[in-house]
């Protein structure tokens, strides 16, 4: 198990290493849309939540990949903004020598667009741009509280006539200790690019997360909190305005009005945090909220912030099937719509539950 154990560490840190210029996420964004409505109302982020009923949990993170989500399928929906929409379809199946994988397959529809000059004047057509991800996932478990994973990620976009591909992998720990604490540390969209016809042969760089967290299930309260730490790699997170929505710039000196040395430490800190939590209404229910700071500072606006940076949802246990619903507050005039149906194909086989 040692030796197992510190090859993971080692993967860990290799993964770490590259990661200059990888902080912004440009072409492969799509790798980090969150298309799980639980994951979504959770904060959008890898979970350090192993909980077998869930086989999208594996999506961001595979160190849960585990033999109890053996026949698992999960099918979700997202109806984003302006005519997007994202399917995903995922199923797990567990080996008893090779372990426990679970194959994901993700499509990210942009909608119809119209096809026009320099000037904005339409020149007659349409086109469809998509994104595409297939992930295969591979779990196992180590001792009773140790388990690891990985992910590996073959994934693309088609907008009109210019297309890229790409392979990445996502590599995660996991320990669940006798108290009840869970704790994970992964690397995700660890890979490069390798190909695309767009012009100016520049190569695209992948949305490179380190992130660890821990979760825990209290004891006297039907409640369970997670707490991530993201971005683990990239300390600075806020940048100076250039349109000053805040009214930070002094027109009369013309200098800049930054925070206190705490204040800017404070600020990019939690930055990197995401908060989640679930509260578990008897049996069949389950109500979830999410904090990102970080999303809240980015998206918001001066004038009106509203709800932007947290997300909510529910989940409900209906006969074989858990249905769950989550909206992410992402900005004051919309939010997406997340719903996500998982269930157990065993569960319909005579006497399954």
């Amino acid at each position: 198990m040692n030796r197992k154990l510190s090859l993971m560490l080692s993967m860990l840190m290799l993964l770490a290493i590259d990661i200059q210029g990888q902080t912004t996420k440009g072409t492969y964004s799509f790798m980090d849309v969150t298309n799980s409505a639980r994951v979504a109302a959770l904060g959008g982020t890898m979970l350090p939540i192993y909980d077998t009923t869930d086989v999208q949990l594996a999506i961001y993170n595979p160190s849960v990949i585990d033999k109890g989500m053996h026949n698992a399928l999960a099918l979700s929906y997202v109806n984003y903004y302006a005519g997007m929409n994202f399917a995903t379809v995922q199923y797990s199946r567990t080996f008893r020598k090779a372990g426990s994988f679970a194959a994901t397959v993700q499509y990210h529809n942009y909608g119809t667009m119209n096809y026009a000059d320099a000037t904005g004047t339409l020149t007659g057509g349409t086109f469809t741009p998509s994104d595409y991800l297939f992930t295969i996932g591979w779990g196992r478990r180590l001792t009773p509280r140790w388990s690891i994973g990985a992910n590996v990620k073959f994934g693309g976009i088609q907008h009109e006539a210019y297309k890229t591909f790409a392979v990445a992998a996502d590599v995660a720990l996991h320990y669940h200790s006798k108290s009840g604490w869970m704790m994970t540390v992964g690397a995700r969209n660890a890979g490069v690019e390798t190909f695309d016809n767009i012009p100016g042969n520049v190569r695209n760089k992948l949305p490179f997360h380190l992130s660890a967290g821990v979760a825990k299930r209290l004891e006297h309260l039907p409640f369970l909190i997670s707490i991530m730490y993201d971005d683990i790699q990239s300390w600075k997170r806020t940048y100076d305005d250039p349109l000053d929505l805040e009214g930070n710039y002094d027109p009369i000196s013309g200098e800049y009005r930054k925070k206190s040395a705490v204040g800017e430490f404070a600020d990019n800190f939690m930055r990197h945090i995401v908060f989640g939590g679930e509260l578990y209404v008897g049996k069949h229910v389950v109500l979830r909220l999410g904090f990102n700071y970080g999303r809240r500072q980015d998206l918001k606006t001066p004038t009106k912030k509203g709800m932007c940076g947290f997300s909510y949802g529910v989940g409900i246990n209906i006969w074989k099937f858990t249905i769950n619903y989550s909206r992410s507050e992402m900005h004051i005039y919309g939010s997406p719509n997340y719903v996500t149906i998982t269930t157990n194909l065993d569960r319909f086989i005579k006497g399954g539950k």
